[in-house]
C-alpha cells in the first residue's frame, strides 16, 4: 500500500477548501457562476483523475451543508475532476494558449449531467443565480430544457475558463514546490 504524504493531503484539503468558498461566495452573491471546481481542477492537474474526482466528491458533501443542491450535483464535480485529470495528462496547465479550449473540454460533460439533473429533479430552478437567467428565457416561450441547456453551457464554460485560468497561475506557482506537479 502506497503511503500518502502529508503534502499531498495538505495539498488536497485545500483544493476543497477552495472550492466551498468559491462555491458559498457564488451562492451568497447569486452569481451566475459557480466557483465551486477550482479545487478540483488543480487537485485533476496536480494529482490526477483520482485526486480531481477526490476533491469534487468532498467538495459535494461539505457544501450540501450550506446548499442541499451541491450534493444532488455532485456526479458534475465527480465528472469534472475525472475529465480535467485525464485532460491534464496530457496538457499541463503551466501555458494560457490552450485555456479556451481546455475549458471547452472540461466543461462539456458536466454541462450535459447538470442540465439532466437541473431539468429532471429541479425542473429547470436551483440555488444558482443563473436560475434567474434561465427564468428569463423561459418567460420567451422557450422550452424549458433548451433554456437550461443554454444558460448551463454559458455560465459552464465561463466558469471553467476562469477555473482553468486560475489553475495555470496556481500550477506555475506550485510546480517547483511540488515533486509530483512536474
Amino acid at each position: 500500500m502506497k503511503k500518502i504524504s502529508t503534502r499531498t493531503v495538505t495539498l488536497l484539503a485545500l483544493c476543497i477548501a477552495l472550492n466551498v468558498v468559491g462555491g458559498n461566495i457564488a451562492l451568497m452573491l447569486k452569481l451566475p457562476i459557480y466557483l465551486d471546481s477550482i479545487g478540483t481542477v488543480l487537485a485533476a492537474a496536480v494529482f490526477g483523475p483520482f485526486g480531481g474526482m477526490l476533491a469534487g466528491g468532498a467538495t459535494g458533501l461539505l457544501m450540501a451543508t450550506t446548499d442541499l443542491y451541491s450534493l444532488f450535483f455532485m456526479p458534475v464535480q465527480l465528472l469534472t475532476g475525472l475529465v480535467a485529470g485525464l485532460v491534464y495528462r496530457r496538457f499541463k496547465p503551466a501555458t494560457f494558449k490552450n485555456n479556451w479550449w481546455l475549458a471547452l473540454v472540461i466543461s462539456l460533460p458536466g454541462t450535459l449531467i447538470s442540465t439532466l439533473i437541473t431539468v429532471i429533479l429541479f425542473h429547470g430552478i436551483t440555488s444558482s443565480g443563473s436560475s434567474m437567467l434561465v427564468q428569463v428565457l423561459l418567460g420567451t416561450g422557450m422550452s424549458k430544457a433548451l433554456a437550461v441547456f443554454l444558460i448551463q453551457i454559458g455560465t459552464d464554460y465561463v466558469d471553467r475558463f476562469l477555473t482553468v485560468y486560475v489553475v495555470a497561475l496556481v500550477y506555475r506557482a506550485i510546480r517547483t514546490k511540488l515533486p509530483q506537479a512536474n
